[in-house]
């Protein structure tokens, strides 16, 4: 009986903090599909531009695993905030060990991504519109993102894929622009930018 009540309590804390970590975060640590996982891996060049590989919001590990398996050269560095996905993320890590590979327990915003040649990220749309800024503001003109399910706000992918799974889930993949889009004014120039171009914008 008492063991039972312990492991009770156990669980349920793990709930409440997990929820915790959610409502901080704004999004749950939800994981990516093996069929999403593949068609983001077939999405990626297989040369990326010179730098660090990290996976924002890296919640159970599985993509950060997947692309320190897919780039072996490169270092891999999966952030996430829920201490929970976190210490599995690093229980997987310990079982299977990848000297390319690191889990770190932070905010993602708070993460320096200067010296990235890749950002992949899987979080809200109200994420997404707070992340947009900072990885223009400090990733290199022209480095990769590649996001699933949802778009950045203001950006044009330069490719985009629909998974096999059973919701079509998207995948787009964008260079960071050299000149972050003004907010107010970003469907203005994206019809500008179509006119000019003779086209119309992909579908997202």
């Amino acid at each position: 009986m008492t063991i039972n009540i312990f492991a009770l309590s156990v669980g349920l804390s793990i709930i409440g903090l997990m929820f915790v970590f959610t409502l901080i975060s704004g999004s749950p640590p939800t994981p990516t599909s093996p069929r999403v996982r593949r068609a983001v891996l077939a999405l990626l060049p297989r040369r990326l531009p010179a730098g660090i590989i990290y996976e924002l919001g890296a919640g159970w590990g599985g993509n950060a695993i997947a692309l320190a398996t897919a780039f072996p050269d490169r270092t891999v560095i999966g952030v996430e905030l829920s201490p929970l996905p976190w210490l599995v993320s690093r229980l997987r890590l310990l079982f299977n060990p990848r000297k390319t590979l690191d889990f770190r327990c932070d905010n993602f915003m708070a993460q320096e991504l200067s010296d990235a040649a890749l950002v992949v990220c899987y979080v809200g749309h109200a994420q997404m519109t707070q992340l947009q800024p900072k990885l223009a503001a400090e990733m290199a003109p022209g480095t990769l993102v590649l996001t699933h399910t949802f778009a950045m706000p203001d950006w044009r992918p330069v490719d985009t894929v629909q998974a096999d799974d059973i919701y079509r889930s998207p995948v787009y993949l964008y260079e960071v622009p050299y000149q972050e889009p003004n907010q107010s004014s970003g469907a203005d120039a994206s019809a500008s930018h179509d006119a000019a171009a003779g086209g119309s914008s992909p579908d997202s």
